[in-house]
């Protein structure tokens, strides 16, 4: 098992390849806090990159084999493929060389509480909601966010050594190499499944991962999602569950509404915490489990009933999850992140509900594997919008695949009676929305590549456009 100790600093200088990354520049950052002296690469800059250069860290543009000079550890993401030089020169070294989740893993065993986040969907939101919590709270967390949120000025917060938060994805496994304090399941679906055989596979690997928690340690598992009870029987430590469906939950969610806005209310009920009602600010009835989630861990953790609820009642959204840009003509241009089929059809089904017009998807399909294996799931994810308009796909770990490509979707969508289209570029998909917008039509980009980029395209143009 790799070991990694904060106190003792016996790997001084650090090296990640493929630093600019959400997670990577995050972890790059808590170590700069640390007083580790830091260095990186990526294939092209970003404002992640310039903050981490702010902050001290040396960054190489461009992923050479030259990059490498005398660190004590190289830390890699899992997008960077064997074949990329400045990993195999990393390898010629004497010095450890471990992925992101192995070094992840390690970190969380430096901090006395460490809270992990999982689930195929919503991990980001459920973690951004605690984040707010305990921001507001008397602790004084470090926390490690797949997004960008206000209230911690961005995607890491560098804090005490008491409480460490991060999210924890399954993807390649990396679940396998934490071990929490306190570990939350949201859901578990059909994903990554360029690495991952089929649901199966993934089912044993978070029943693997609830092998690792010691007796001392806590699982919150939502019940509702039948993937997950067969995690229930492994877990050794305290099991927490909560369920809308299930009285026999440890926390039953009741007495659910929604105002005009489509905002969710809903009462939390259990044996030590009683009955207490929420109120969210965000839309969506997923969100109701991901706040459940986050309230959870929280009372858990010994927070206050009234900082939860009163920061519940504040929290908006990260950035990149239903997030409004602008308006353009009287229309709106929101951007998200939901990739998977069922995140789609969540978002797209909770904004149908309120829609004062058409609602147009853009969705950027990412990576080959993820098209091919889920093609039918998104083919049915479409049918609360009005149009959909598909890009390329983006590839990002990826190599090209010439057995799937976009225009099998939209043939798909077709026949499933869906008003669909598929635009290559982000600049044509811009020119034909932007010819295309009507008084109080939504317009959401979706997809965890770089969609939001075309969303922005779409309000700057239409911003220049006003002012001429």
């Amino acid at each position: 098992m790799f070991i990694f100790d904060l106190n003792k600093k016996n790997y001084k200088k650090i090296h990640f390849i493929g630093i600019g990354g959400v997670s990577m520049s995050g972890i790059a950052k808590l170590l700069i806090s640390h007083g580790y002296i830091v260095s990186g690469s990526d294939r092209e800059n970003s404002s992640m990159l310039e903050n981490l250069k702010n902050s001290g860290a040396k960054i190489c543009i461009g992923q050479k084999a030259d990059n490498i000079k005398n660190p004590d550890l190289v830390v890699y993401t899992d997008a960077i493929l064997p074949d990329n030089e400045e990993l195999i020169a990393a390898n010629k070294t004497s010095v450890p060389v471990v992925t992101r989740g192995v070094f992840l893993g390690a970190l969380m065993r430096n901090y006395l509480h460490s809270i992990a986040v999982s689930g195929s969907h919503g991990k980001s939101t459920t973690t951004s909601m605690l984040s707010k919590i305990l921001v507001n709270s008397p602790v004084n967390p470090s926390i490690l966010l797949g997004g960008k949120l206000d209230e911690i000025e961005g995607n890491v917060l560098c804090g005490g050594r008491e409480y460490l938060l991060t999210e924890a994805c399954e993807f390649k496994a990396n679940i396998l190499n934490y071990y929490p304090s306190m570990a939350i399941i949201l859901n578990i679906d059909e994903d990554h499944l360029d690495f991952y055989k089929n649901l199966n596979h993934i089912v044993n690997t978070f029943i693997g991962y609830m092998k690792n928690l010691d007796e001392n340690s806590k699982a919150i598992i939502n019940i509702d999602d039948k993937n997950c009870i067969p995690l229930l029987d492994h877990i050794r430590g305290k099991i927490i569950t909560f369920s809308m469906e299930s009285y026999d939950a440890t926390y039953k969610i009741e007495n659910i509404s929604f105002d005009d806005m489509g905002r969710p209310e809903f009462d939390l009920m259990s044996k030590d915490m009683g009955k207490q009602h929420f109120q969210l600010n965000i839309i969506g009835r997923h969100n109701i489990y991901n706040a459940t989630a986050a309230i959870i861990a929280a009372y858990e953790t010994g927070i206050d009933v009234d900082i939860i609820r009163k920061s519940l009642k504040e929290y908006k959204n990260l950035h990149r999850r239903m997030e409004i840009l602008g308006n353009v003509d009287g229309a709106t241009i929101m951007t998200d992140y939901g990739h998977h089929p069922v995140e789609i059809k969540a978002t797209l089904k909770a904004l149908a509900e309120h829609k004062k017009s058409r609602i147009i998807a853009v969705f950027q399909p990412h990576t080959y594997s993820r098209t091919k294996h889920l093609l039918d799931d998104f083919s049915n994810a479409f049918y609360d919008a009005d149009e959909v308009v598909v890009t390329e796909i983006y590839a990002a770990r990826e190599k090209f695949d010439p057995e799937i490509h976009s225009k099998d979707l939209v043939k798909k969508l077709k026949e499933n009676n869906v008003n669909a289209c598929y635009i290559k570029t982000f600049e044509e998909a811009k020119d034909y929305l932007l010819g295309h917008l009507k008084k109080d039509d939504l317009i959401i980009t979706t997809g965890c590549g770089n969609p939001n980029v075309l969303a922005q395209m779409i309000v700057d143009e239409g911003m220049l456009k006003t002012h001429n």
